[in-house]
């Protein structure tokens, strides 16, 4: 099998579910047709297996005719040689449809997640994303896998009904009309189905939000004493989901019996039909084998489209879940298409800053929300009035890849170590980007090769810090913006990474927000933000003599008669995890 496209073809159709199906069939029309073909031909030599049993029996034993017994038994060999080589081609196309289904659809899950960045938090839960990479694509794939059984199972039911037809019109009547009504009987049973395995559907992607959290919150859990409490409203939940799955398995388990009772009624009602030519000798002996071979035969194919209906009614579910996450767009999309230059000037207009390009300029706000609010708006992540290079930036092309915004919410990502922090960068590079993070201990103590847990878990506060800056200081963006990048780290290593972070990022542009002096004293130039103005500009030393608000925010309020070098160079700092930490 040839491995998926790297780009589908198109953009997916997410009007409406069944949009988004029809999409995936054009998508995988030639693996689709492929799969329906070998099915059908699959289906038919099975078919047919009863006629060539009743010709043996019929022109072979009861005509005591050996030359046409052997000839009929060799017919039945070469159907069955068929029946096997086609039912292994088929079922390959049909693993291969199902995984291709999936996997485009976590592909297409993927990139609207990448592209929805920050809104994809904001307009839906974290555990509604994880249902749909976990369980949905599954019934997507299923929608599709079943496309070459059922093509299969419906021209069975046809040729069989014609080969009725055409030996007894009164049994090929039974079959015609019988098919379809079982088809109207069942109907009614799939509505209730879709309704029940939609709410659960809900619930269970309620449930994953909330699992999903507690496990991101169990040290403060822990730490407040709150486990029982949230473990306790986590079973709750749980039970609902659990009757929510009981519910559908009940609606499921109604069709499930359709699909045996109906199709079970009509074969014997064939049976019955068949027995009674035969004793009337309206039909021969030959013919009453093959009769009640075609009866249990159809138990295949009826339950085959049995088992259609429920995979595509799951399938439509799980699309519409899928076309939901389709139908979101960006807040802020990235539509622009003008460049300007990598060196160019980025001035935030609301608050007055200016970021002169290839200088590392410092941020120290009074209140720290005002700072993370400039590198919001200089990062595009909240709408404002900034100017890159002259130009807008909402008209600005590729923001995401040129002006890189790093906090300490960011996670790392599960993996190689050495491909979490540098996907696509070289090893020269990268061993650059954690000296100048201080993150050599951290890397030598596991080595880039080893696996990352979720979220880093293994990593303290401060080495997660340290390996977070050393990802964004590898990602080499033309504009750099640091929040806060040294809080979790004590005061040495935090002089070490100011020090380094000048020369790393030598020629680009740098943004830090920090109230840190160590931090502050490197800076090259250092703007100080209150109330969301930018109320004073210089070096950390000017700013430290000639305006006591900065002073008081770096010092803490603590004795502003120190002198520059004092502040500095020490700063006023307490104790963390991880060594001292600013208080």
């Amino acid at each position: 099998m040839k491995p998926l496209p790297e780009k589908d073809p198109g953009r997916p159709d997410h009007r409406t579910p069944a949009r988004y199906l029809l999409w995936l069939l054009r998508a995988q029309w030639r693996s689709i047709g492929a799969g329906a073909f070998f099915g059908v031909v699959w289906m038919l030599s099975q078919a047919l297996m009863p006629a060539a049993i009743g010709r043996a029996i019929g022109d072979g034993v009861a005509a005591r005719d050996e030359r046409a017994l052997l000839a009929w038994s060799g017919a039945l060999l070469g159907l069955g040689a068929v029946q096997a080589a086609t039912g292994a081609v088929r079922h390959r196309f049909a693993v291969f449809n199902w995984l291709a289904a999936a996997y485009r659809t976590v592909q297409i899950v993927t990139r609207q997640a990448t592209r929805l960045g920050g809104t994809l938090p904001k307009r839906l839960s974290a555990g509604e994303v994880v249902s749909i990479g976990l369980s949905d694509v599954s019934h997507i794939g299923d929608a599709l896998d079943i496309i070459s059984r059922g093509s299969g199972a419906v021209v069975a039911i046809v040729a069989v009904a014609g080969i009725l037809l055409a030996t007894s019109p009164p049994l090929g009547l039974i079959v015609l009309v019988g098919v379809p009504l079982i088809l109207a009987i069942a109907a009614p049973l799939l509505r209730p189905y879709r309704d029940r395995e939609l709410a659960h559907r809900e619930l269970v992607g309620e449930l994953s939000t909330h699992a999903t959290d507690l496990v991101g919150g169990l040290r403060v859990l822990r730490g407040i004493g709150g486990e029982a409490l949230f473990s306790g409203r986590y079973r709750a939940e749980s039970q609902r989901v659990r009757a929510a799955g009981v519910a559908t398995a009940r609606a499921e388990t109604r069709m499930n019996g359709a699909e045996v009772l109906l199709p079970g009624l009509l074969i014997a009602l064939v049976t019955w039909v068949g027995a009674r030519f035969a004793a009337d000798r309206t039909i021969g002996v030959g013919e009453l084998v093959a009769f009640y071979g075609y009866a249990v035969f159809l138990i295949v194919p009826l339950k085959t489209l049995g088992e259609a209906a429920g995979k595509i009614t799951k399938g439509m579910v799980a699309a519409g879940r899928v076309t939901a996450l389709l139908a979101i767009d960006p807040d802020l999309p990235d539509a622009g298409t003008a460049r300007p230059a990598a060196d160019a000037e980025l001035v935030d207009i609301a608050s007055g800053l200016v970021v002169r390009p290839g200088r590392v300029t410092a941020i120290a706000a009074a209140d720290p929300r005002d700072a993370q609010a400039v590198a919001d708006r200089l990062g595009r992540y909240a709408e404002g009035d900034v100017d890159f290079g002259g130009l807008p930036l909402r008209a600005v092309a590729d923001v995401r890849k040129r002006i890189l915004v790093a906090v300490n919410e960011d996670r790392l990502f599960s993996g190689p170590l050495g491909e979490s922090l540098a996907p696509d960068g070289g090893e020269a590079a990268l061993r650059a980007a954690i000296h100048a993070a201080c993150a050599e201990d951290v890397v030598s103590s596991v080595g880039l090769d080893a696996h990352v847990a979720e979220a880093g878990r293994e990593f303290s506060g401060g080495q997660q810090q340290r390996l977070r800056l050393a990802r964004a200081l590898a990602a080499d963006p033309d504009v750099l913006i640091l929040v806060d990048p040294t809080s979790a780290v004590d005061a040495h290593t935090e002089a070490r990474i100011a020090g380094r972070l000048g020369r790393a990022r030598a020629g680009r542009t740098t943004v830090v927000c920090t109230t840190s002096p160590l931090m502050l004293d490197r800076a090259d130039h250092v703007a100080f933000v209150k109330d969301g103005l930018v109320v004073a500009e210089g070096t950390h030393r000017d700013l430290m003599e000639t305006e006591p608000r900065y002073a008081a925010t770096v010092t803490r309020g603590e004795d502003q008669g120190a002198t520059p070098s004092e502040n500095g160079i020490g700063g006023v700092r307490g104790e963390t995890v991880e060594g001292p930490v600013r208080s």
